[in-house]
This record gives C-alpha cells, structure tokens and sequence, in this order.
C-alpha cells in the first residue's frame, strides 16, 4: 500500500491507500507509527473523494481532494471539524492546489488556482478570517482579457448511463444554437486527469468562435480510483464510448453544429482518436493524433520494448487470450476498415522512444490505403522531435499554429 506521513502536535497524520482505493487519514500518537494497528481513522474513505494531499497546521487541517469531478481544497478546523469547508471559487470548473506551507504556526494557507479562463494564480487564504489575497499571477500577453470568457461545466450520459464531467470554454454572449464549431480534448489513461487549466493557445480557436470542451472521460482519476480502473483492462472501451457520448451531448444540447466537431488527443490520447476514427467517424469533421498508440497489440506483444512489460497493468497482457482478444477488438491499426474517415492530422517524431513513429506510419498507410472517402489525411514527422514534440516554446506555437491551420481550412476560414 501507499502512504505519506506528516507529524503536528505530537503525532503523525497519515494518507494512505491501506484498504480505500480513494486514499484515507489516519492519525496515531508519535511513539507508536510503528503499529499499524494502533492507527486510528481522522477522514474516512469515501468512494466519491480522491484524497490527493494534505497539510497540516497548528490550528487547521487542509485537504486537496477530487471530488464532484474537480481539484479542490478542503480546510477544516481541528477544534471544530463538522466545520469544515471548501476553499470558494466563483467559476464552476478550475483547478487548485497546494503551494509550499511551511510553517504550521499560521492561519494563512497558500495555494494555487487556474481555471480555462483564469492563468496560473497564488493565493494565500486565512483559514480563520476567510480574508484571500491575490499574490502572483502569470501575465499574458496580448491583450489578454479574461472578462470576454466565460468557462462552464457540465454532465454528459454515457452509453451505461454513468455521467461524464465536461468542462468548456467559450467567449461570453455565445449562444447555445447549434452553429459553433467544437474543439474536443480528452486522454483517458493511466488514471491521469485532465484537469481544466488555463490554456493560452486554445484562445486563438476560442476567438474564432470555437466552444472548447475537455472531456474527463473513464480512463483518468477525475472522479476517483474507481474511474481509472473503469477506463482500463477489459473496461478500456468505456474511455471510447464517454469520449464519443460526450459529442452527442454538446452537439444535442446546441453547444456545436454536428458538421463542425473536431477531435484531438495524444500518446494513449492518440489511442482514442484511432479508436473512435473506427467506431464513429461519420460524428467528427477531423481528427488529430498526436504521437499515437495504434498498433496495441503488436507493440504490447513485443517485451524487447522498454516500456511494455511495464504497461501489462495499463492494457493488461496479449499473451493472456482474453487480453489479446479485447485488445484487437479495439486496436485502431487493426480494426482500420473499408469506410469513409474524417478529416485526420497525424503527426509523430523520429526519436520518440515511448511510441516509435513506426505506429503511425503504418496506421496511415493502412487508413490510406482503405478509407473511400477523398477527406484530407496528412502524416507529419518532425525529424528532430522525441514523444513530448520539438522543445523550445516557439517550436512547441509552431506546432499549434500547424495543427489550428488544418482545422481552420477544413472551415474555409482564412485567417
């Protein structure tokens, strides 16, 4: 099992995993951490809160957990638990955590706060006041102004009837009619959560009319343990039907026109595109796999990888015939098939060591090769970049220039 400790007041708080998925506090004396068995519950497991963090204070006991699908933080005052509360903000998707706190002899926490219209913010709070104060926020240039957006959160149906959080960005006065061109993100793997940050790059879409959506799909952490290991194994098509469920809803519920949804995601993300390219390709205008995981099963079968023994708990292992079955039901190279595909930007890098450019080179000859419908597929490989792209930051705009002027053509928008 997992565990961190921290020691306040003559005795230890402990955050572990020991029979609760979702992570749990316990508490025992200084003297006696040794014995397990003399711990004793401070916050109990719960299946809908993911306990990330905590830090400890004289006075107060702050927690930074996910639940409700978001990162938040949870103060709550020893002498006087059943007070406790949640660190307010005025936005209804965001994402806080902690900064350093040092010094357990203070009413003041500090913590960091973004949100897809907010930049990366330091606060600092008093616990016992409720007084906050701005401390540092990254500038962005410009002209940026955050009072002409507006960042929204909202639940779509899977097809088993589980609810997906989706969070979305949007410029103010958008109107939900159906018109709108969507941006739709989601990776949904490794129990890694896309949390709603500030993007700055997404702004260039987002002003042109663009409603930018991340999907928190099965697969990620964003609403607990239980998420993650739902979105895995012989449960990794739930990553593909959320992600697609997700469409249907913002199309359904007049957030974009169905002409004018385009998909992104990279690495496992990439997965996801190729998955639903084969499984809903008539639901998207285009597609963009970055760096993409399509030959599963190939890949997965050839232990002289570096990383691939290692991902048998990810994808689970094809010499086992249940794995290599489901695996190959899903297997974007695999299932490639005489039909008609969006649009699809597929970009890779010669030196990516996590998933060789070899994948997607002949995942795109073989879309090439059977897809009937005379849609644009382009195959980019940048000849000095690993998995991660070209470093540099204005390598790394170049890149989103490339992809967003691909988007942008296939709308016939100009500039």
């Amino acid at each position: 099992f997992q565990y961190s400790a921290g020691h306040i007041n003559g005795r230890w708080v402990i955050s572990t995993d020991w029979n609760a998925p979702n992570f749990r506090l316990m508490t025992v004396a200084a003297d006696q951490i040794g014995d397990r068995a003399k711990w004793q519950p401070l916050v109990a497991h719960d299946d809908k809160v993911f306990i990330e963090d905590f830090e400890l204070f004289n006075n107060f006991l702050a927690i930074n957990e996910r639940s409700d699908g978001l990162r938040r933080l949870k103060v709550m005052p020893w002498n006087a638990p059943d007070k406790a509360f949640y660190v307010a903000s005025d936005e209804a998707a965001y994402v806080t955590a902690f900064e350093k706190n040092a010094e357990p002899d203070t009413d003041w926490l500090r913590y960091s706060y973004t949100s897809l219209t907010t930049p990366e913010s330091v606060y600092q709070l008093n616990m016992k006041t409720g007084e906050k104060q701005l401390l540092k926020q990254t500038e962005i240039l410009g002209g940026f102004d955050k009072a002409a957006y507006q960042t929204d959160r909202v639940w779509a149906t899977a097809s088993d009837g589980v609810k997906v959080p989706v969070s979305l960005l949007y410029k103010k006065g958008f109107k939900r009619d159906g018109t709108a061109p969507l941006y739709q993100y989601a990776y949904g793997s490794y129990g890694s959560s896309m949390d709603p940050a500030f993007r700055s790059t997404v702004f260039s879409l987002v002003d042109r009319g663009f409603v930018y959506a991340i999907a928190h799909i099965r697969g990620g952490q964003e609403m607990g343990r239980q998420w993650y290991e739902d979105g895995k194994l012989l449960h990794k098509t739930n990553t593909f039907t959320d992600y697609i469920a997700v469409t249907d809803y913002l199309v359904e519920q007049g957030y974009a026109a169905k002409d004018k949804v385009f998909g992104m995601g990279g690495s496992a993300g990439g997965l996801l595109m190729g998955a639903v390219a084969n499984m809903a390709p008539q639901k998207y205008r285009a597609l963009v796999a970055h760096v993409p995981f399509v030959d599963v099963v190939t890949t997965m079968l050839d232990e002289s990888i570096p990383l691939t023994t290692n991902e048998f708990d990810e994808w689970g292992n094809p010499k086992q015939k249940v794995y290599y079955d489901y695996m190959l039901a899903y297997s974007p190279y695999d299932q490639v098939s005489k039909q008609a595909y969006p649009a699809m930007l597929v970009t890779t890098g010669l030196h990516d060591s996590q998933v060789q450019y070899f994948e997607p080179a002949k995942w795109v000859a073989k879309l090439r090769t059977h897809k009937t419908d005379s849609n644009p597929l382009l195959f980019k490989v940048n000849m000095e970049a690993g998995h991660g792209g070209k470093s540099g930051r204005f390598s790394r705009l170049a890149e989103y220039a490339q992809e967003y002027a691909f988007i942008l053509n296939l709308l016939g928008q100009k500039d």
